[in-house]
């Protein structure tokens, strides 16, 4: 795998994640829940800073995929580093961040039943932890070298052993503690964005209409 192929497989994430949440045509209210959790997101790796990596980031964007379906995960994470790099600093990370994350989202989508239970939604944010980690090591690699092969990304992976198991570590601490009432409080504002019409049969005589 060379470079060029990472970079261009994390661009066209992005890109056509884009793309489907455009043509998605999602509501005002439906924007608005997205654009308030990538907001939290952003504010609490910003109010995390202090601790590396002990963020809960990923558990917010698999609930948000696994309550309000795949566009709205893949766009809670990928808008969540964009804006939260703005006061941590934009930089060649940000891209394979958003599409990590976004990616994230879509597993809480695809795992939908597991990721509103909070004991799968914490297998699956300690997963992720690593899966993450690795994810951007290869991206750096990618991006600024010096090579990329196995040998490399092992040595990378061993160095960032200690971020990406707090990181896993994270994921199921937040999953035990916020995961349910944000599962419940997402489910909700989803139901009513839900809504359901009902048919009756038509009024079979003259005295059947109301009057």
């Amino acid at each position: 795998m060379t470079g060029t192929v990472v970079v261009t497989a994390v661009l066209t994430i992005v890109a056509v994640g884009f793309v489907a949440i455009e043509r998605g045509r999602p509501d005002a209210r439906r924007l608005a829940i997205i654009a308030a959790l990538s907001a939290a997101a952003a504010a609490s790796r910003i109010l995390f800073v202090a601790v590396p990596n002990f963020k809960p980031v990923t558990v917010i964007v698999l609930v948000a995929g696994a309550t309000l379906g795949p566009r709205a995960g893949f766009a809670v994470g990928v808008l969540t580093p964009l804006l939260s790099n703005m006061a941590l600093g934009q930089g060649t990370w940000t891209p394979g961040q958003m599409a990590l994350w976004g990616l994230a989202g879509l597993t809480g989508a695809a795992l939908g039943p597991l990721c509103r239970n909070p004991r799968g939604l914490a297998v699956v944010a300690f997963v992720w932890g690593f899966l993450f980690g690795w994810g951007m090591n290869l991206w750096s690699l990618a991006v600024l070298g010096p090579v990329l092969n196995w040998a490399a990304f092992v040595t990378r992976s061993g160095a960032s052993l200690w971020f990406d198991t707090t990181h896993a570590v994270a994921g199921v601490v937040f999953a035990l503690t916020i995961g349910a009432p944000l599962t419940r409080l997402l489910l909700r504002y989803r139901d009513r964005l839900t809504v359901t019409i009902v048919w009756t049969d038509p009024p079979t005589s003259p005295a059947d209409v109301p009057r």
